[in-house]
């Protein structure tokens, strides 16, 4: 599956986004979709995942009650709506795609190229 993330841009603090992955390929409803980020300087970090029929959800306790990730199986999308962001919000951020529903890195087997989220105080 092919991958493709938009929506990032400048943000104030205390502002939203909604992020978008765009999928293709016909197994994209089979995978657990996934959302990382990464700042300048940092480790990719997990920010929020959801199985494939969209049941399940994990999120960081970073971003617990202000991310929300949800998807469209039959446009092939998943989303990432951020309200309340912060400064320390700032980053690259990367869908991708795994077999079944998990918060590590290693497990997704597609990526896709980021979109940057930059959150000014």
């Amino acid at each position: 599956v092919q991958l493709q993330a938009s929506g990032g841009g400048l943000v104030q603090a205390g502002g939203s986004l909604r992020l978008s992955c765009a999928a293709s390929g016909r197994t994209f409803s089979s995978y657990a979709m996934g959302w990382f980020r990464q700042a300048p300087g940092k480790e990719r970090e997990f920010v929020a995942a959801i199985s494939w029929g969209g049941t399940n959800t994990y999120y960081a306790d970073s971003v617990k009650g202000r991310f929300y990730i949800s998807r469209g199986n039959a446009k092939k999308m998943v989303y990432l709506r951020i309200n309340s962001l912060k400064p320390e919000d700032t980053a690259v951020y990367h869908c991708a795609a795994a077999t079944s529903l998990t918060v590590v890195a290693g497990s997704y087997h597609s990526w896709g190229q980021g979109t940057q989220v930059t959150v000014s105080s």
